[in-house]
């Protein structure tokens, strides 16, 4: 059986949190009658200290109908360069919600807040596109899974309410973040006015994401995801995942940061161009091949032909993900199989 390292939404429930599914109290969401996603709606707004939440199918729509929220038509959102609102989400920003994106570049995607707020232009009059609102994107995909420091974080809320400006947490990987920080969701929570959660990433969920702010802003954003079409009605055998991944599956994050670490510090000795181990912090391990005479697709054939998974995010980077699927022995046999494919 291949090793799938393309990311760590591969995931497949676990028997028992296929029993817990299965056994899940349901009823209509869209008249708000399942009590288990209700349940967990509530549970995950209370772990950030926000009024309500609502459950989404993806992330990518939890984070549209976040900024949605904040940003109205023609006005504009600032991220990071390579964020997933802007470079993963498909112009949602723009073509379901008039919203014009300006970005800064980060290296790693590592969050500086002096940055943001430098190109930052709200209240511009007449002429030019006024800044509404900030992202930021905890852990960061594409930067290789960068823990954003809380002091800028905190930086970034004081200058943001010096400027009038709101802030949007794309928590994809929020879990992630808090196990290697150890700050606390609560902590996280206080600085953002949306926050999105992703819970079929590392917690092993098969779908979901969820939405947090005000109950103000939830109950339009509930509005929204209906008009977009994602008015769902049995979910709770959906969110009956999510809550056992809650109780089961954040502590062990530990773990798939600690075989991302191997797999850095494996790689790192067969050329160190490649990743500077020192900089993976959770699970993702992004592989820089600009030294090498191979591109990453060609890599990725490699190591797929072998029977490694990794995906080519770009002409010269891949990207590794670990995830609870993945053990020990499957590490050590990764390593293998990376060795000879970056050899060949």
């Amino acid at each position: 059986m291949a090793i799938d390292l393309r990311s760590d939404t591969v995931t497949r429930p676990s028997d028992a949190m296929r029993e817990a599914i299965a056994h899940a109290p349901v009823g209509d969401d869209v008249y708000s009658d399942d009590p288990t996603v209700n349940s967990l709606e509530e549970r995950v707004a209370a772990m950030f200290g926000k009024e309500a939440g609502l459950f989404a199918p993806t992330g990518s729509l939890a984070n549209q109908l976040a900024i949605r929220m904040l940003v109205a038509p023609g006005e504009e959102l600032i991220a990071e360069t390579n964020s997933h609102i802007v470079r993963a989400e498909l112009g949602a920003a723009a073509v379901f919600s008039g919203i014009t994106t300006r970005t800064f570049p980060e290296k790693n995607g590592l969050l500086k807040a002096s940055d943001a707020l430098e190109i930052a232009r709200p209240n511009s009059g007449p002429y030019l596109v006024s800044t509404t609102a900030i992202a930021v994107e905890n852990t960061h995909n594409f930067g290789g899974g960068t823990v954003q420091p809380i002091s800028e974080i905190a930086a970034l809320r004081t200058g943001a309410d010096e400027l009038g400006l709101a802030l949007h947490l794309d928590g994809a990987r929020i879990w992630n973040a808090h196990v290697a920080s150890g700050v606390s969701f609560l902590e996280y929570g206080k600085y953002f006015d949306t926050i999105s959660v992703c819970l079929s990433k590392g917690l092993g969920a098969p779908v979901g994401s969820v939405m947090l702010s005000t109950k103000e802003r939830v109950t339009k954003a509930r509005v929204w995801r209906k008009r977009y079409g994602a008015g769902m009605r049995q979910i709770g055998l959906l969110a009956a995942g999510a809550h056992y991944a809650l109780d089961n599956n954040i502590d062990r994050l530990a773990e798939d940061h600690r075989r991302a670490k191997e797999i850095a510090v494996a790689i790192a000795a067969i050329d160190s161009s490649l990743i500077d181990p020192s900089i993976v912090e959770t699970n993702i391990v992004g592989l820089d091949l600009a030294a090498l005479p191979i591109t990453a697709a060609e890599l990725a054939q490699r190591c797929r032909d072998a029977g490694l998974w990794i995906s080519a995010l770009g002409p010269k980077y891949a990207r590794l993900v670990t995830h609870l699927d993945f053990n020990d022995a499957q590490c050590a046999e990764a390593i293998e199989i990376l060795k000879k494919a970056l050899v060949a």
